[in-house]
């Protein structure tokens, strides 16, 4: 009786383990009432729902300061090819400051139980791809927040970046046309892929787990195709409606 009341216990964590996480896409901008994704209200807003992770995009600033915007331009600018003194004169649209990525890990650590998912975008060159790679690592390192961070990037040339500067830090690709076994080869932690592309290659979340690689999906915001990504044992999905799928 011990040993099948040890077995259940066992057998109760494994499911915890396995199921599928939530996080929040730029933060959680679509509450009530709504705010701006990649502000750092968005980011407050996910603190409050309590999943897993919450996701954001840094880019680089012509004067080299990390800002956090999805977009490759702030209004009318190009942030690449603009000082930070003029960006930041341009408020987002829900009123806040333009965020660095200083104050916006600032937020973030104040609550430790959200994981921050760092999204460093693609730059010109791979020059400037490493700067800003080595800089976002440095800042987190500087705040203590190497456990609560993970990462992605679309550029594969940052995603190895990462891992050849942190080999522990977990490090996800984007992009989608890279295989299980192929991400597995390339010394990265799992893929990150449009959920478009599991539904082309339905082994590859199966295939993924076996070779111990983390899966997640954005951006989901179909209960449907959330279910049957659950119900292919994926590890996590990217969302604009966290608050929505966190209870399904």
């Amino acid at each position: 009786m011990k040993n099948f009341i040890l077995g259940l216990a066992v057998l109760s964590t494994v499911l915890m383990k396995a199921q599928t996480q939530i996080i929040a896409h730029r933060g959680y901008f679509q509450a009530q009432p709504p705010t701006t994704e990649n502000s750092i209200k968005s980011l407050e807003n996910a603190q409050k729902l309590k999943i897993y992770g919450s996701e954001f995009d840094v880019r680089m600033t012509k004067d080299g300061v990390l800002v956090i915007n999805h977009d490759e331009h702030h209004g009318q600018m190009e942030i690449s090819e603009t000082s930070f003194k003029e960006l930041e004169a341009l408020k987002l649209s829900n009123g806040e400051k333009f965020p660095t990525l200083k104050n916006y890990l600032k937020q973030g650590k104040k609550d430790s139980s959200l994981k921050l998912i760092v999204e460093i975008k693609p730059a010109k060159t791979p020059e400037l791809e490493n700067e800003i790679t080595r800089k976002t690592l440095q800042m987190i390192k500087d705040l203590k927040l190497e456990s609560q961070s993970e990462y992605i990037s679309f550029s594969l040339h940052i995603c190895k970046e990462i891992k050849k500067l942190e080999p522990a830090f977990k490090v996800q690709y984007l992009n989608g046309e890279l295989s299980p076994e192929q991400i597995k080869k390339e010394g990265l932690d799992g893929m990150d892929y449009h959920y478009s592309v599991f539904q082309k290659n339905p082994t590859w979340i199966s295939e993924a787990k076996t070779l111990g690689l983390i899966t997640n999906s954005w951006t989901v915001n179909d209960a449907a195709i959330y279910q049957d990504l659950k119900n292919q044992g994926i590890g996590f999905v990217t969302t604009n409606i966290p608050d929505q799928l966190k209870n399904k």
